[in-house]
């Protein structure tokens, strides 16, 4: 049976690391205020046009708001709207792409009654001052070290572990565990790494299970019997 589990840990990132972590989180933030502004560039287009009287067939065409499509948009647009892309990995903007993606899907869910809750505001622009610094890395190399202190992320190579990442190691060496994605995330003054894992776990069975109809509180005759209570 795969489930999905997360792990978290405190980093100690070196001066050199903060300030790529800082400029991936940026990339990310002008990655998802660029198609934000341009998905309500659309909208305020289409609202005008309905304002003037336009049928809806003819209303200016509405944009997909699924990652691919932003992704696709983001790619076509990069050069002139950031020269210096580059310099960041890919991931970063596409980690602001995503959270855009999230949000307007939570949005529309949430108007449409597909979401329970309370409800969910329009995405707002990030601002540098009030944002949270985070990046997610879903390709390039990702790995805990052997010493379990040290973990390997995409454009940042070795970071330093506040604590053992043991747990975690043991599933990954016994090949009951693969990562799917890593996030870096400032949390107050401190900085961590969290893991999205899909684990494999065995289905539990009763060794001797009751037969039908079997009642009461008495185990079969040489079983382990436990109650419920523990």
């Amino acid at each position: 049976m795969k489930t999905i589990q997360a792990y978290r840990y405190a980093i100690d990132l070196t001066p050199a690391q903060e300030r790529a972590v800082l400029a991936h989180a940026g990339a990310a933030r002008v990655a998802h205020n660029w198609a934000l502004a341009r998905v309500k560039a659309v909208m305020d287009q289409r609202a005008a046009e309905r304002s003037y009287g336009i049928p809806d067939d003819q209303l200016t065409p509405a944009l997909s708001w699924s990652l691919p499509a932003l992704r696709k948009a983001w790619n076509a647009a990069k050069h002139d709207a950031t020269p210096w892309w580059q310099e960041c990995s890919k991931e970063a903007f596409n980690t602001g792409l995503d959270a855009l993606a999230r949000g307007l899907k939570g949005w529309v869910d949430s108007r449409t009654g597909k979401r329970a809750g309370p409800p969910v505001g329009f995405p707002r622009f990030k601002s540098r001052r009030r944002s949270t610094p985070s990046v997610r890395f879903t390709t390039g190399v990702i790995r805990v070290e052997p010493d379990r202190m040290h973990v390997v992320l995409p454009r940042l190579g070795l970071v330093k572990l506040h604590g053992s990442a043991r747990k975690l190691a043991r599933r990954l060496d016994n090949g009951t565990a693969r990562i799917m994605s890593a996030t870096v995330r400032r949390d107050g003054g401190r900085w961590y790494v969290s893991y999205t894992v899909v684990l494999e776990r065995a289905v539990r069975t009763p060794a001797r299970p009751a037969s039908a109809g079997q009642t009461g509180t008495v185990p079969p005759q040489g079983g382990d019997y436990r109650s419920c209570a523990h």
